[in-house]
């Protein structure tokens, strides 16, 4: 984004909203929510509103896989760390589900009653919550935010690989839009939750992005990608072709949709 520098405050903004560069985005979210909530429902095995650590939003719903080895998806959501919930995200374990997989979302504490550094650490316990319960491999994966946290937990012990979707990788930006509001991002956080300023681990991390997406979206999962792989890190970046920025989900629901066969091969 060489030309940030120039750019009134409005233009910062637009290159950072999804909600208004996708038009029936709101109605996306609420649709996907309401079938999240048939699937919680639906589940009587199902642990929901488990508690990982003290305080409201600190709860996780967990639903075993077909054994006790199989893999696991754990699912961090997204809303720019300052809106939505577990609730409203477990369809997108519909694709992993159709091959036995069992499914973790845990929700977080949102900014700005939470600091980012906190909303990493929460999932770092929840993490730990779920290596008690899943036996087989635990893929993270996260979509928006979700897609920064899930590059930023990478590193956890119980984590095998991750799947990062449309991902926030360079936060400096973040704090010059409308964003940082609520996000109150410092410039520490920026310096120390970055995924493109920090050193490149060695477990495979794949970057999906959809083509119709803002450009600074794109821009990022690129570069990353492109950092990781000069470092020699496994991982593939996938453009997903004409999606934007809420319809790049849609695979994830199918048994054989293009970001459900990512997950299986991390796995």
């Amino acid at each position: 984004m060489h030309d940030w520098g120039i750019l009134t405050q409005a233009e910062r903004d637009a290159r950072y909203n999804n909600t208004e560069a996708v038009p029936g985005s709101v109605a996306f979210v609420a649709a996907m929510r309401e079938e999240s909530l048939v699937r919680r429902s639906e589940d009587p095995a199902a642990l929901l509103d488990q508690p990982y650590g003290p305080g409201e939003r600190r709860k996780i719903d967990f639903f075993p896989g077909a054994s006790a080895a199989s893999p696991c998806l754990f699912f961090i959501h997204g809303g720019y760390w300052q809106r939505n919930s577990r609730e409203g995200f477990s369809v997108l374990g519909d694709g992993v589900r159709a091959h036995g997989w069992a499914l973790a979302v845990p929700s977080y504490t949102l900014t700005p009653e939470a600091s980012m550094t906190t909303i990493v650490e929460e999932m770092g316990q929840a993490l730990d919550w779920t290596r008690a319960k899943a036996g087989g491999p635990i893929i993270v994966s996260g979509w928006s935010a979700g897609g920064h946290l899930t590059a930023m937990v990478l590193g956890h012990p119980a984590v095998h690989a991750g799947l990062s979707i449309s991902g926030v990788f360079e936060l400096g930006p973040i704090r010059d839009t409308y964003l940082n509001e609520k996000a109150r991002i410092t410039e520490a956080e920026a310096e120390a939750l970055s995924p493109l300023r920090l050193p490149v681990g060695s477990k495979a991390l794949s970057l999906a992005y959809g083509s119709a997406e803002l450009p600074p979206l794109v821009g990022d999962s690129r570069a990353l990608h492109y950092r990781r792989s000069s470092a020699h890190a496994p991982g593939a970046l996938i453009p997903v072709a004409g999606a934007n920025h809420f319809t790049v989900l849609d695979s994830l629901r199918h048994k054989n949709g293009l970001l459900t066969r990512a997950l299986l091969d991390l796995a």
